[in-house]
This record gives C-alpha cells, sequence and structure tokens, in this order.
C-alpha cells in the first residue's frame, strides 16, 4: 500500500484503533519523549501517538512504527515474511533456467514490474513544496529533546539525502541532526556510512557538498533509509518495491538534488567540507546509552518547503525496546532471503535480539553439511554490508526455534565446547559502540553451536560426554559475589549469572579461576558477570548490560579445571580508566529525569492517554552512575 504523506498513514492507524491523539500542549522539551518512552516499553509497543499541540504549527507523530503491527501496517503487509517470500519468488522467476523460448517470454512481465519500481523524475514541484520558506527558520519545526543530559535538541527522524559527485548516484541514510540555531544543524554521519564517503569526495573535489533532508511522506521512505542496501543500490527502489508504486521526485528550490514530491517537510542546504567540525552531542542513543561528545561538520540550511498538511515526524531512542527495535525486526525478516542467495546459501534463519541493540548480538541457523561450516558462516557475514559491526555471532542448526530463547539457551547449552567452539576475532565496530578499546575497532566472538560432525569431535582427547554439561553446582559464596542467578542452571541452561562488586579488573580474573576450580565438569559452559546493581534475574537487562559493556577479545576468555571441564568467562561489568586501564570515557545510562516524569504524570489524566503507564525510567535508575551523560570515576 502506498501512503501519499504521513496523513493518510495516520488516517489508517487511527481506523486500525493504533493511535492515540493528544490534544493537551505537550512540550517537545523532554515530556514528548517520557510519555513515548512508557507506549514504547508498554505490552506489543503500546499505540503511536499524534500530538496535535506543540507549540509549533505543526503535528507531531511518533511511535508511528513501534508494533508489530504498525510496522507491518506501515509496509502494506500482515507478516514481515512476506515481503521476504515475494524477494524469494522474484529472484526465482528471474534467475531460473528456461526450457523454452515462451518461459523467457512469461519472465518479461517481471522485469516489467522491476522498471515500475524505479523512481522517477517529475518537473512539477510537489506537494512537499506548497509552502516555501527562503528565510528558513528550524525554530517553526517541534524539534524534540529526548533526554535530559543531550547536548540540545535533535532532528530524530530525517531522510539525508546526498549524491556521489563522481557518479552521480543518489543515497538515504538516517544521520541524527543536532539543531545550533535557526539555520544549522549538526551531521551525525559515521565514518562507515554513505553519506560520510560523500563528503569525503566533495573534500577531495574542494566543492560544497548539497544535502536535502526528507521529512515524513511514506512510511516506506522511512524504512528505506534504515535498510542496510548495498552501495550505490537506490533506497527509492527499495522503496517503490515495498510501496508497489515508483516514487515521485522533485527538484529542490535551492539543491540540485531531488526529494519525495509526497514528503510533508524537506529541509534544503549544504554541507562545506572546508569548514572546521563542531563539537556535537552528547545524546542518548538505541543503546540505551548516552554517545559522548564528538567532531562533526555542520549543515547549513538554505530553504524549508512543506505541505499545507504537513505532520512532524519523529522517534526516540533509548533504553530497549524502542521504535527501532521494530524497524530492526523488519530488516531481520527482509533480508534474510537476499543473504541467502547472495552470500549464505545454507542460512536457514535470522534472530536480532531487542536487548543485543542491532549490533551486539546476532543469532543464525544453518543447514548443515560439513566441519567448519559454522565458520565459514561467520567470517561470511562479518563481511556482509552492516553485518560487518556485528559483535557477538551464534550459529546453531537443526531443529530447535531461535525465536524461542530458552529453547534456544537449552540447545546451545548441549552443543558447544567453549575450548573447540568459541572463536574470536577483530574487526569494524559500530561508532557508538563505547566498550572497544577504540572508536569503532575491536573484538568480535562467534559461538558455534551446531552439532559436531565427526571430524569435529575428539579433538584434543576430547570425547563426546562432556557436551551436556548441566552446570549443577553448590551456592557460591565468594568474596565480592552480591547476587547470583542459579535458576537458568535448573532449567538446563548452562550459565550462571554473577552480580559482582567490582573493585579492580584483576579482582574478576581471580574470581573467574576461583569460580571455575570450585566445580567439576558438571559446572556451567558460560560464567557471565555483571555489575552489582544489575538484577541477575531479568535476563533483558543482564544480555543488554553485559553485550553493551564488553569487547569480546579483552573482556571474554577460556578456563580449564583440572577435570578437563572449561567455560567461557564473560566479563560485562563497567570498565573504567582508574580501575580497568580503559582508554576512552564510559557514558552513562539514559534515563528521564524525576522532574519530567512528575511534571508528566500530574498530566496524564488530561491528555486522554487512557490507562496510566509508570515511567520506565525509574526501573533503570539505579543503574545510573555518578556524572552527567560521561560515568565520573
Amino acid at each position: 500500500m502506498a501512503f501519499r504523506g504521513l496523513k493518510e498513514f495516520i488516517e489508517v492507524l487511527e481506523k486500525e484503533k493504533e493511535l492515540i491523539r493528544v490534544k493537551e500542549y505537550v512540550d517537545p522539551i523532554l515530556e514528548i519523549a517520557e510519555i513515548t518512552d512508557r507506549f514504547s516499553k508498554a505490552a506489543k509497543g503500546g499505540k503511536a501517538l499524534l500530538f496535535e499541540n506543540t507549540g509549533t504549527d505543526f503535528p507531531l507523530l511518533i511511535n508511528s512504527m513501534g508494533s508489530l503491527r504498525r510496522i507491518n501496517i506501515a509496509l502494506g503487509v500482515n507478516e514481515l515474511d512476506e515481503i521476504g517470500e515475494e524477494i524469494r519468488e522474484l529472484i526465482q522467476d528471474v534467475t531460473s533456467p528456461k526450457a523454452n523460448f515462451r518461459e523467457k517470454l512469461a519472465v518479461l512481465p517481471k522485469l516489467g514490474q522491476l522498471s515500475s519500481w524505479m523512481p522517477r523524475i517529475i518537473k512539477a514541484r510537489g506537494r512537499c513544496q506548497e509552502v516555501i520558506n527562503m528565510d528558513p527558520d528550524l525554530d517553526i519545526l517541534p524539534v524534540l529533546k529526548c533526554w535530559p543530559k543531550d547536548g540540545g535538541r535533535f532532528i530524530t527522524f530525517p531522510l539525508v539525502h546526498t549524491t556521489d559527485p563522481g557518479t552521480g548516484i543518489r543515497n538515504i541514510g538516517m544521520y541524527r541532526m543536532q539543531v545550533l540555531n535557526k539555520q544549522t544543524t549538526g551531521m551525525h554521519w559515521h565514518r562507515h556510512k554513505v553519506g560520510a564517503r560523500h563528503f569525503r569526495e566533495y573534500k577531495e573535489a574542494g566543492k560544497k557538498m548539497p544535502v536535502a533532508v526528507a521529512l515524513g511522506g511514506d512510511p516506506a521512505y522511512t524504512y528505506a533509509a534504515t535498510a542496510p542496501l548495498p552501495d550505490n543500490m537506490d533506497e527509492y527502489m527499495l522503496a517503490g518495491f515495498l510501496r508497489k508504486r515508483k516514487v515521485d521526485l522533485v527538484k529542490c528550490i535551492t539543491q540540485d538534488i531531488e526529494v519525495p514530491a509526497d514528503a510533508d517537510i524537506i529541509i534544503e542546504g549544504y554541507v562545506d567540507p572546508a569548514e572546521d567540525f563542531f563539537l556535537e552531542g552528547p545524546f542518548g542513543d538505541h543503546t540505551g546509552y548516552y554517545s559522548l561528545e564528538d567532531w562533526y561538520p555542520k549543515f547549513h540550511v538554505s530553504c524549508i518547503t512543506h505541505r499545507k498538511d504537513a505532520v512532524y515526524p519523529a522517534t526516540i531512542v533509548g533504553i530497549p525496546p524502542q521504535e527501532d527495535a521494530y524497524i530492526a525486526k523488519a530488516t531481520e525478516r527482509i533480508f534474510l532471503v537476499p543473504l541467502q542467495y547472495s552470500v549464505i546459501p545454507e542460512l536457514l534463519d535470522m534472530e536480532i535480539p531487542t536487548a543485543g541493540v542491532a549490533h551486539n548480538l546476532t543469532i543464525v541457523k544453518i543447514k548443515k553439511d560439513y566441519p567448519g561450516q559454522a565458520r565459514k558462516v561467520m567470517n561470511a557475514l562479518w563481511g556482509a554490508g552492516q553485518m560487518m559491526l556485528n559483535k557477538v555471532l551464534l550459529v546453531v542448526d537443526g531443529s530447535v526455534d531461535i525465536h524461542n530463547y530458552k529453547e534456544l539457551a537449552v540447545y546451545i547449552s548441549g552443543n558447544f565446547y567453549p575450548e573447540e567452539d568459541v572463536y574470536f576475532d577483530k574487526g569494524p565496530l559500530d561508532v557508538l559502540d563505547h566498550a572497544a578499546s577504540v572508536m569503532g575497532y575491536g573484538g568480535k566472538m562467534g559461538i558455534d553451536a551446531t552439532h559436531k560432525l565427526p571430524e569435529e569431535l575428539n579433538r584434543n582427547g576430547l570425547n563426546e560426554e562432556l557436551h551436556p554439561q548441566t552446570g549443577k553446582i553448590e551456592e557460591v559464596d565468594f568474596p565480592g559475589v552480591v547476587d547470583v542467578n542459579y535458576q537458568l542452571l535448573k532449567e538446563g541452561i548452562s550459565i550462571l549469572v554473577v552480580a559482582v562488586k567490582k573493585e579492580s579488573a584483576g579482582q574478576l580474573v581471580d574470581l573467574a579461576k576461583n569460580l571455575h576450580n570450585s566445580w567439576s565438569r558438571n559446572g556451567p559452559k558460560v560464567l557471565f558477570l555483571v555489575d552489582a546493581e544489575v538484577k541477575v534475574n531479568d535476563l533483558m537487562a543482564v544480555t543488554w548490560l553485559g553485550a553493551n559493556n564488553i569487547d569480546p577479545q579483552r573482556d571474554c576468555w577460556i578456563l580449564t579445571n583440572d577435570d578437563g571441564a572449561n567455560s567461557l568467562i564473560i566479563d560485562g561489568t563497567r570498565k573504567l580508566p582508574g580501575r580497568d586501564d580503559f582508554k576512552r570515557n564510559w557514558p552513562n545510562i539514559i534515563v528521564s529525569d524525576e522532574k519530567t516524569i512528575d511534571k508528566v504524570d500530574e498530566k496524564w489524566l488530561n491528555m486522554g492517554l487512557g490507562e496510566y503507564l509508570p515511567s520506565p525510567s525509574n526501573g533503570y535508575r539505579n543503574y545510573v552512575q555518578k556524572g552527567g551523560a560521561e560515568v565520573e570515576e
């Protein structure tokens, strides 16, 4: 289904009872984000929210794709897997051998269908240009400030259009834009993003870089801007495929660049590569931690255009789950098929857990036919587009349901032997990965939990008997241990989660050795160490915090005791310079401030939001450390 602007999408959401209209004034500074966070973490993603009184002429739509139901509506399907199956059928129809001329002719309609999804440029002005502001002022927009330690207000759902200066090929990316003044923002594109590559090429050419930012329009545009497409593949072709209608583009008023004719708002401008960078941030990010200050280029606004009925789209990111978890789920299901056909034919299924915040943890299931195949898959995925940023990769096979975490954990417990089946590597990491020893580069860990073939057994004198370690141990009583989760062991999951009051890095090494030597071959295969304040029975928090806080090559290691049993030790605690010889600043957890929470509580009944939802921030406040956006020692 194609939506001609956010207004049409809103009408469908309202018809499907997936939208709440808020008519009372709500401040875009902190209050909208606090309300949205409550709905994002409600059952099944809560509702989409339309704030009609923002102190500007523009209503604000948020959490619009923040549930499986709403992401399906946005992309015009009943189930996300329908899109992957359509891609599969298309590939098979076009590429399969043809027995005769008639079968070859039958492919022509499919090829015509492909061409019908290609974007086209129209000469008339678009609806996005019904109102033209040649003296632009960003203050006309209800730009959010999401979290109390943010460096300012940010445009959170921008579709940033740039072109390759050599080829003219378009790219649409989503890069956070901090508002500096009425006509200037930051442009937070990470070094591995296409927009950043275009910037470097304009700098080498000594030219200013034209940029256009689209807001709103068909939600398929927003999704396409986040999709991990190959470099130089037009995101609007994907959007055309998803909406089953080509995207009409119009030329900007002040820049030589095209944008969707039916977008809600367009911000035109340029980035000058000759200009000094500015210190951008900090801001709360999708990891659930603040991203600390760093240097980025400025974007100068030359014109703002918009529809007469324009709606300002926004999102928030923070402690999962948030709206981005459902966008990531769409990517997981849509891009499974292209991975199967282009890189990993043995790939059967993929799961990107919400607690892994997209890049920290991925689980894949394969059809295994030969020894070493799991490691082949690891290397292939770590070399495939945005999967290069993955930090921990689990590979399984067989009949296990990888979307059932308990079943998956039991299966993994019986199918990997730490000393032989844990694989460490180094490579690119997300720039937002705060645990890496250096920004954007660090350790990766792959775990082969597939059934082992004969060639993979009897290694180093080991035999298959050792694999089903059950992890039955006596109660742990060691100095520094605050709490222990024994429940997983009782359920056949060979993981012991231990909360530790950490004083030094060496303390954890000694604790791990003492714990490991205290159990025999029936000890747990994984010892997961977390900070003292972490609730060890809250597996969402344990996974989210622990995966965020590790550099696998530095913080994960194998211990073997006298009985020949071994365990994978994972140090998922904070790393600080004075305590751990860590060389970077450590960010703080994101929570709302108590003043904003109280304001929202007071307004709740008058806003028509339905049943009262408590602030999720109160449940995470104990994780916040001394300091601001950055942890103080």
